[in-house]
């Protein structure tokens, strides 16, 4: 191939060696598709001033979209799916409180959502890695098979423990539906492509849990909750198949072996035998790949995701944070943390390299798009309680003024896209999305104190807008920071766990502002309306546990609930305010680099 018909995806196979003879193992290098510098050396420097579409040496991740042609159709079907898996969380919002009345257990309702959400965190980071090491292709179709079999366990579940099992095993494969379609993306795409392409991912994803609440109580209406499961099988399967034939397998031994980055060349082209050693690694059997699972590690993480995540689920509810067992799990949670990280650091392939860690860039990037998804959670949870309320909307008509944030979410996402794709900056435009939500927060905090008009409902669009930005921009700044390919679909497994920690625990706290300041601001007012301590005691007990409660009462105690529903809702969007805030000021640290076209 001459070096002017050198494209994007070409594998650089005829200039490789000229290039690298002399550097060092040619494995160790990750060969630009766009260019290499006449000096032999390769353009940009170890601290990745110059990003590039990246290689890894990795027998099962190389020539992924070399197999065959992967055209941008293929992508789109493997991207729709992700409409069934979003969809299926907003159902189960609008179903579970029915789910757990059938077996006469509302009392374990939460669990079908709390289940889900424990299984997909735990999980999470192995998909990563084990994609790196069994294929794209395989470890795609295990997670969309897996999140079948929990479906269909839960559809035909006939005691609420089943049920909630099935949930608990769709969870374990939802999280490598979407985390294994970014990384496809990644794979198949040069890097300033990619921040389009993931906002594409967002919007489908939004557009999935935008319809899956109507749709599951539309579904529960007509023919009841079990078919709001049911149906979705058949689309998975379907997708199964698209992902079978349009998704490239891994070539086999021989073939790969070909085309490996790093491979030497003679004779201006013809390729020699491969080292014994590298021959032997290419066709490596089932029981040597097992081999390189880090189960100790996995398990370990797991375990430590799990003690972390259970307390923060349980307490405060049905167990008081002061009890043994919350407090146990919580000490374990570190404990368990630290084995992990000794154990990562003697692992030659772990499933999480710590050297991602250790990159400043990395771990801000981590941290924007955790404190983000902290404050557009407590966003969505204030937000139609605020209208319920204050203007006494129904639930229907609560949860349609969160559609501001939802759009502003999608064109955020698609613009940035764009930008990058043009521009191939994007640190401005994380600066602008948590100067965006900040803005969204702190209007809430100046404007909403009761009596909100039309115009005024939409200051949550700049928070909304600032998320889909920075949801496209922080991925491409964790893909440009990585500079090893090995450690990329790691890195973006974390970065899906990442944001799952920030919701689990933002909901809680901004939950727990909101009583803590209801409670205080009630009593106070009550008591300055003259009532006795036992009419307070009730009134204040009554308002935190039924929400309903605001339409039972009149006159100034009426007043006196909204009121302090209002002060506590001021309460949960000045944390909102201070996660994005904190974002903002950590977003000034990051580092722009310049990335290939």
């Amino acid at each position: 191939m001459a070096d002017g018909e050198v494209n994007e995806r070409s594998p650089l196979l005829d200039h490789r060696d000229a290039n690298l003879k002399g550097k060092g193992k040619a494995s160790d290098y990750y060969v630009s598709i766009s260019e290499i510098s006449p000096s032999g050396s390769l353009n940009g420097d170890s601290n990745g001033d110059v990003v590039k579409k990246k290689f890894s040496d990795d027998e099962e991740s190389v020539g992924q979209g070399e197999a065959e042609p992967t055209t941008q159709a293929n992508v789109v079907r493997i991207i729709l799916v992700l409409l069934i898996g979003n969809a299926d969380g907003s159902i189960l919002l609008a179903t579970h409180p029915v789910i757990a009345s059938e077996f006469n257990d509302l009392g374990n309702s939460s669990w079908l959502i709390t289940g889900f959400a424990l299984a997909g965190a735990a999980t999470q980071t192995l998909y990563g890695k084990l994609s790196d090491i069994y294929g794209r292709r395989l470890l795609v179709l295990i997670a969309y098979t897996i999140f079948v079999v929990g479906t269909l366990i839960v559809a035909a579940g006939q005691t609420m423990w089943q049920v909630i099992l099935g949930r608990i095993i769709s969870g374990a494969g939802a999280s490598g539906m979407a985390g294994l379609v970014s990384i496809l993306i990644t794979d198949f795409f040069p890097i300033r492509e990619v921040a389009a392409w993931r906002a594409y991912v967002n919007l489908v994803a939004t557009l999935g849990r935008s319809i899956g609440g109507p749709l599951g109580g539309w579904l529960v209406d007509v023919i009841g909750w079990r078919w709001s499961f049911y149906g979705q099988v058949p689309p998975i399967v379907l997708a199964i198949f698209l992902v079978y034939i349009y998704l490239p397998a891994p070539p086999s031994s021989s073939s790969s072996s070909s085309s490996l980055p790093g491979s030497p060349r003679v004779d201006g082209g013809s390729s020699s035998s491969e080292p014994p050693s590298r021959t032997n690694s290419i066709r490596s059997t089932t029981s040597s790949k097992l081999s390189r699972v880090d189960f100790k590690g996995s398990i370990l993480f797991a375990l430590a995701i799990l003690a972390f995540l259970l307390p923060v689920e349980l307490g405060g509810g049905r167990l008081p944070w002061s009890h043994p067992l919350v407090l146990g799990l919580f000490s374990l949670s570190p404990v368990l943390l630290v084995f992990f990280i000794g154990v990562e650091e003697r692992q030659p392939e772990p499933i999480l390299p710590l050297e991602i860690f250790r990159l400043r860039d990395a771990v801000i990037s981590y941290l924007i798009l955790g404190l983000q998804s902290a404050a557009q959670v407590g966003l969505m949870f204030s937000v139609p309680l605020y209208f319920r309320i204050t203007s006494g909307t129904s639930n229907t008509e609560s949860g349609a003024h969160l559609v501001p944030a939802v759009i502003g979410n999608a064109l955020g996402g698609l613009l940035s896209g764009v930008i990058i794709k043009r521009s191939g900056r994007y640190k401005g435009l994380i600066v602008l999305a948590v100067t965006a939500s900040s803005l969204s927060y702190l209007l809430l905090m100046l404007r909403w104190h009761g009596h909100t008009n039309l115009w005024e409902s939409l200051y949550i669009f700049p928070g909304g807008f600032g998320t889909g930005v920075a949801q496209s921009a922080v991925f491409v700044s964790l893909q440009a920071v990585i500079a090893d390919p090995a450690h990329l679909a790691p890195a973006i497994s974390f970065m899906y766990l990442s944001s799952t920690l920030a919701v689990t625990l933002g909901l809680p706290i901004v939950n727990a502002v909101l009583q803590a300041s209801l409670e205080s601001s009630l009593a106070r007012r009550l008591v300055a309306l003259g009532l006795g301590s036992g009419e307070v005691a009730e009134i204040v007990e009554n308002t935190l546990s039924d929400v309903d409660f605001v339409d039972r009462v009149t006159g100034p105690v009426r007043e006196a609930v909204v009121g302090s529903y209002v002060d506590g809702l001021w309460w949960s969007h000045g944390v909102s305010f201070l996660f994005s805030s904190t974002a903002f000021v950590l977003a000034l640290g990051i580092r722009q680099r310049r990335l290939d076209v």
